[in-house]
């Protein structure tokens, strides 16, 4: 019996250093046999009690042994595994057909802007940028709106937490102001950018959009030169064939006018957009008031101008036909798509 269990001792020891393991697979299977919760060497360990005691030193180290060999070569040949993998490259077939990568599209208030800027860039007008939180002269007193004027009930404004006299710009206007203390007469720029009102959220409203303010200041400057400009803008924008231009107010500029563009009426979509009139509103525009060139260092006997502005948004739900501006801020994949094939500016 006990020259039965040291045979056996033996046998495994033999077995294991004969074991051949070339891959993942057989590594796993070995260390199953040899070394998991049910492993042949286990039970060997329980005949230690049928060993007589001289001998039980002998085989329990010779036990020790065989559990050592394979716990040893389960770790070489792990390790050596992994080596290989490491270092292995895997062949790549340069004659397979490469995959199609889906492409993305611009969003449409980007195609839009991008659009505008590259038609008043043809004009001579620069971009100009500057900071969404805004003090409140440069974004309103600066511009003929002082503390105590009616005008600013037109605008619910986003003030910051603690400090009434800064505030997240309700136009881009205030841009304007910045460049007019900052720089001499000419003056041609655009001011593209987003801007923040109190608003409720509406299909027709939000409390975010873009918008791009433009300002020409030199010397003669009238309000012919106002009325071209902008006509050329509807034109290469919409491709309209005729403006008008109708008299309103804002208060940094006098006289002050909306602009429609003839859409026409020929169906019923055209109907339903311009309200059955075939005139759309794209902008509102007007002569700069003297007391914004004087607020901002510019000598108003010398010097005129006509500035500009219109919503990103708006134009691009009249150009692309999008009945409510929500689509343009819920990044909503299945709306965005259909953008893929328009024309990038």
């Amino acid at each position: 019996m006990v020259i039965e269990a040291f045979d056996k001792v033996k046998e495994i020891k033999e077995a294991i250093e004969a074991t051949t393991i070339d891959n993942k697979e057989a590594l796993e299977a070995f260390r199953i046999q040899y070394l998991g919760t049910k492993n042949i060497i286990k039970p060997l360990f329980g005949a230690i009690r049928d060993i007589p005691n001289e001998r039980k030193k002998e085989y329990g180290q010779l036990l020790n042994v065989v559990k050592q060999a394979a716990e040893a070569k389960f770790n070489t040949v792990n390790q050596q595994l992994t080596a290989q993998a490491a270092n292995q490259v895997e062949e790549i077939d340069l004659t397979a057909p490469a995959e199609a990568l889906e492409l993305g599209s611009r969003h449409p208030v980007s195609l839009v802007l991008n659009q505008m800027i590259e038609i008043f860039d043809r004009l001579g007008f620069t971009v100009a940028e500057d900071s969404e939180i805004e003090d409140d002269w440069h974004n309103f007193t600066a511009l003929n709106t002082p503390p105590d004027h009616p005008a600013r009930d037109m605008q619910d404004t986003y003030y910051i937490m603690n400090d009434p006299s800064r505030l997240l710009r309700t136009h881009t206007s205030s841009v304007q102001s910045h460049v007019m203390m900052n720089q001499k007469p000419p003056i041609r720029i655009i001011a593209p950018g987003r801007v923040y009102r109190n608003e409720t959220i509406s299909s027709r409203a939000h409390c975010q959009f873009h918008q791009v303010e433009g300002l020409y200041i030199a010397e003669k400057v009238s309000f012919a030169d106002l009325r071209q400009t902008i006509y050329y803008f509807a034109k290469e924008m919409f491709g309209a064939t005729k403006i008008r231009m109708r008299p309103s107010f804002f208060p940094f500029t006098e006289p002050s006018a909306e602009v429609d563009v003839w859409w026409g009426c020929e169906t019923e979509t055209d109907k339903r957009i311009t309200k059955g009139t075939g005139w759309l509103e794209i902008l509102g525009c007007g002569m700069v008031d003297p007391a914004v060139l004087t607020n901002c260092g510019i000598d108003p006997d010398k010097y005129s101008g006509f500035a500009f502005g219109m919503g990103v948004e708006r134009i691009a739900m009249l150009k692309y036909q999008i009945d409510d501006i929500r689509l343009l801020f819920e990044n909503d994949v299945r709306f965005l798509k259909q953008f893929k094939k328009t024309a990038i500016f």
